[in-house]
């Protein structure tokens, strides 16, 4: 096989698991490897029921296939502990908590535009904490600047240029950039903003592709720094054949995620779902299973989907990809509502409650899983439904014959 003589780097960002129509991503990255370095940013998996029937399998055997070099993000960790995909993984800020150890390879060298280059990367401290608690279990993360810095410290006479896959957020992106001035390009993630770039800090260049698949970035060594911009891969009709076998997993995939569960109610129909307004009516039923407890539900847990006259599996499994217990939770002591509200919601994002007007002090809640875990519970939570099963009812149940 003739080696490759790399001019530029590709990076995806957020796939999350986008798969329905994953043919231009495949068929623009195996293009791409001819002369490019391709890269991506975190959360490649996570998102769709693609997912939650494939257990990320086809996920990872893409990300073997095509990428070169691969950040964590918080959807999805661990897979990068996996065999294969850990040998792609790098980040520079993330250790074993009891060893110290980097959990990842901190530095990727390589040669693009005959300049020797390394290539590391940045899990931010808040997507850290959005990893589920049992996945970074053993795990701790550290500031990205300091980690920044003694990676450049121990190889600065190694490389000529330096490139960053982070997986923070464009803002802090750019915060990252005039606080590590050596960096020449940061390819952002974990955002999902209409805030793409490419815009310059200083030498610094950062820039973010379209999200789910739908596009990339790409960055190459120009007379002074580097260039860099962003496009959408482009259509393609058929797979050549040595991407043909993830076309097939798809396709069998796409057959059970058509499967219908029942008309939705008239009020759902036809319109883009409100988050918000479908956790609010869950929570006013979870209410009637234990009326003493609050309820705590994180707007996160779900995902926004077009809905049409019926919902399917696909729906369904998109609407709540992440597969989330409710759970009764009973505390350890009565804890002040108002504090865990906003140490949860630090963690997770607008969060709906139930009542709305609470008591000031709380023993008892009924919350998603993921939020129990790090709640001061006397007992082990117990299960009341799936999330899932909660959804269905609320978009389906007040159909008429």
């Amino acid at each position: 096989m003739t080696e490759r003589i790399l001019e530029r780097i590709v990076a995806t960002t957020d796939v999350h698991s986008q798969l329905r129509e994953v043919g231009p991503l495949l068929a623009g990255l195996h293009r791409a490897r001819r002369n490019a370095l391709v890269v991506d940013c975190g959360d490649f998996f996570e998102g769709t029921g693609y997912y939650r029937l494939g257990q990320g399998r086809i996920e990872t055997e893409i990300m073997n296939s095509i990428y070169d070099v691969v950040a964590p993000g918080n959807h999805g960790w661990r897979h990068h502990l996996q065999p294969g995909l850990r040998e792609l993984t790098v980040c520079a800020n993330v250790a074993d908590a009891f060893s110290g150890e980097a959990l990842f390879r901190r530095l990727h060298r390589t040669v693009i535009g005959g300049r020797r280059v390394g290539v590391t990367a940045v899990v931010g401290e808040q997507a850290f904490a959005a990893i589920p608690m049992g996945e970074r279990s053993g795990h701790r993360v550290v500031d990205p600047v300091s980690a920044l810095m003694d990676v450049w410290e121990k190889h600065r006479h190694e490389v000529e240029a330096w490139v960053l896959l982070s997986h923070s957020g464009f803002e802090h992106d750019v915060r990252l950039a005039e606080a590590c001035p050596f960096l020449d390009v940061i390819f952002a993630g974990h955002c999902h903003s209409e805030r793409h770039g490419p815009e310059r800090v200083g030498s610094t260049v950062v820039v973010k592709g379209a999200e789910l698949g739908a596009g990339f970035s790409t960055a190459a060594p120009a007379a002074e720094g580097w260039c860099a911009s962003s496009a959408r891969f482009e259509p393609v009709d058929t797979l050549s054949a040595p991407l043909e076998s993830f076309g097939r997993q798809v396709e069998h995939l796409r057959d059970q995620l058509a499967t219908a569960i029942g008309p939705l109610d008239p009020s759902w129909m036809d319109r883009d779902l409100d988050r918000r307004a479908a956790l609010e009516q869950i929570a006013q039923r979870l209410r009637t299973s234990a009326p003493s407890a609050v309820v705590i539900l994180n707007e996160s847990a779900l995902r926004q989907v077009h809905l049409g006259q019926v919902l399917t599996a696909d729906n369904l499994l998109a609407i709540e990809p992440f597969g989330n217990r409710i759970v009764h939770a009973r505390l350890e002591h009565e804890t002040d509502l108002s504090a865990l509200l906003d140490e949860l919601g630090e963690r997770s994002g607008p969060l709906v409650v139930d009542p709305h007007s609470a008591p000031d002090r709380v023993s008892s809640v009924l919350t998603t899983n993921y939020l129990a875990e790090t709640l001061p519970v006397a007992c082990p939570p117990t299960t009341v439904l799936e999330l899932s099963q909660a959804v269905r009812h609320v978009l389906c149940s007040e159909v008429t014959p």
